[in-house]
């Protein structure tokens, strides 16, 4: 098992679950069976390059995203099978961001800078 599999299952299994999806779902819509999904995640088995791009169009991301943080994932090797707290695979986030483009242009962007300036990071 390679650390890169395992750092791109960790994506794969973050932007599923941020975007609401079983793993039934994103099978059916990748013409896989759900264990394949499951294989993937935990990298039993590596994502061939087609199956990444088209993993990365149905999840509305771009390829790049999948090996963001890889350095990081290196130098965590150890700590392989332990997914952390991630803000992105929490329910609550998911309900953010579902309702937050449930909302049109004008509000959502009104929201972005309230959430900003209540950060205290204004610009924008």
């Amino acid at each position: 098992m390679d650390e890169i599999d395992l750092h791109l299952g960790r994506k794969l299994r973050r932007r599923r679950k941020m975007l609401g999806l079983t793993q039934q779902e994103l099978a059916g819509a990748c013409g896989v069976r759900f264990q394949q999904i499951q294989k993937y995640e935990c990298a039993a088995n590596r994502m061939s390059a087609a199956r990444l791009w088209k993993l990365a169009e149905i999840l509305d991301a771009p390829v790049s995203y999948f090996y963001e943080g890889l350095s990081e994932a290196q130098r965590q090797a150890h700590e392989a099978f332990r997914e952390p707290d991630d803000v992105f695979t929490r329910k609550e986030t998911r309900e953010l961001i579902q309702a937050y483009y449930a909302l049109d242009e004008r509000p959502r962007r009104q929201l972005l800078e309230l959430a900003k300036a209540m950060n205290g990071d204004g610009e924008g």
